[in-house]
């Protein structure tokens, strides 16, 4: 089996500067979708490109050849583009880029029939209720085929048809190469149409779907939502099957290659995207966003944004936190609300609870940061680290001026600034000597 897939049209619909096929459904280009979903029928996978077919090729696996048809001039005309690919002793399918929909297991059905039946091509069909812009398939009295046409070439009668073309075919290697060259473009739009082959070959199979939404092709941002949506549901029923409960799938976003252990909750308006990783026994959400991040088990996440961030066993995070990237935080970790952690490891049992910056800092083991505190890691120039060792407990209000270095068990007194090394179990203490002047409040008053 070899398979081509047709992704050359500009998608001038989608009024956007990036090229149609490459606009993401769940977080993943749909063209992407289309090869993944094929990945397994075959090794042969041929992409015909051409609008921003650089652009395209940059996103493909490298296993994937690609074909460019300079001119667009109809479906036939893209498949020639491709015919030094197929090979006549060998079946080929043909499906569109913009279809991430569709089913590995529709494919393996129709290719199964195809070589049953031994067809020279074999089509997917499925009815629509609105089949407005589809070629419609057209039957005998007893329901043999006949032909397909074209929305513009059907007469007021074939478009009360509702069993449509998707444009999906498996051919015989051979029938289709013997077929290409005797296509014309004798239609009202001057392109050659891939549907001309099939009424040229002898033995045409059809092969009916009923889930129609497999075959939603992406023109425009109405139908790009809609296919979302659909992904969408799929993705998360997926989920919850595997022991993931979703409280609100109607509010709950993740994405393609999000993975989540069982009996993980996600709760309301939570957001989970790229490469994330979920453990075991998690709670993720309310309003959580959680983009590249690997997390452990039994942790919680509440209200809070987290990028590219590694986060061990029985961690809390939130409410108002904000994890940026490099961001490890080891097993028991409290990060709490109004905390900012980038670029920092900070070590078990550690505690940040409130209105803190961390900034390239390494923070030890069983470390309290209290209220307030910033690591000041940036001199206008460049970002330097800051250290604080196991057992350290930082007064809140500090500021530590990077580079600089807490030692083990060593206090910072609240309200510090701390611009030098301090020992281990010494404490540091740096703000000024607190003044009182009795009356002063009443005196500026009776001289003003």
């Amino acid at each position: 089996m070899r398979i081509i897939i047709l992704a050359a049209g500009k998608g001038v619909r989608m009024k956007s500067k990036l090229p149609k096929v490459l606009h993401p459904v769940c977080g993943k280009p749909m063209l992407l979708w289309v090869i993944d979903t094929v990945q397994d029928l075959s090794e042969h996978v041929c992409v015909v490109l051409g609008h921003s077919a650089e652009q395209i090729r940059q996103v493909l696996p490298p296993h994937v050849e690609v074909r460019i048809q300079k001119e667009q001039l109809g479906t036939a005309h893209a498949v020639m583009s491709a015919q030094d690919f197929i090979d006549p002793n060998d079946d080929v399918m043909v499906l569109y880029g913009d279809m991430p929909l569709v089913k590995k297991e529709t494919l393996m059905k129709v290719v199964d029939q195809h070589k049953n039946d031994e067809n020279y091509v074999t089509i997917i069909s499925t009815t629509m209720a609105d089949p407005t812009g589809y070629g419609r398939i057209v039957r005998d009295p007893v329901g043999r085929f006949l032909k397909i046409v074209e929305e513009t070439e059907a007469s007021d009668q074939e478009k009360m048809i509702k069993e449509i073309n998707t444009g999906i075919y498996v051919f015989k290697g051979r029938a289709l190469l013997e077929t290409l060259p005797k296509i014309k473009p004798d239609n009202a739009k001057g392109e050659y149409y891939l549907t001309d082959t099939v009424c040229l070959l002898e033995k045409v199979g059809i092969h009916r779907v009923d889930d129609s939404n497999q075959f939603l092709g992406v023109n425009d941002r109405v139908q790009l939502a809609l296919a979302q949506k659909l992904k969408q549901r799929e993705i998360l029923e997926r989920l919850m099957l595997g022991g993931v409960t979703v409280v609100d799938p109607g509010s709950t976003y993740v994405e393609a290659d999000v993975e989540v252990g069982c009996d993980t909750v996600l709760y309301p308006m939570t957001f989970l995207l790229g490469k994330t990783k979920i453990g075991e026994q998690c709670v993720i959400g309310p309003m959580a966003r959680i983009e590249n991040c690997t997390v452990g088990n039994r942790v919680r996440i509440i209200s809070s944004d987290c990028v590219g961030a590694t986060i061990e066993d029985d961690v809390s995070v939130g409410p108002f936190a904000r994890l940026r990237e490099g961001t490890v935080l080891k097993s028991n970790v409290k990060i709490g609300n109004f905390v900012e952690v980038k670029n920092s490891k900070i070590g078990s049992r550690s505690k940040a609870q409130h209105l803190t910056y961390l900034g390239d800092a390494t923070v030890g083991e069983d470390v309290n940061i209290g209220a307030g505190t910033i690591t000041c890691n940036f001199d206008g120039k460049r970002k330097n680290p800051t250290f604080i060792e196991d057992e350290a407990f930082i007064g809140s209000n500090s500021c530590l001026i990077a580079p600089v270095r807490i030692g083990r068990g060593a206090f910072v007194a609240a309200g510090s600034v701390i611009t030098e090394d301090v020992p281990e179990w010494s404490l540091a203490i740096a703000r000024s000597r607190q003044t009182v002047k009795p009356g002063w409040v009443i005196k500026k008053r009776e001289e003003s």
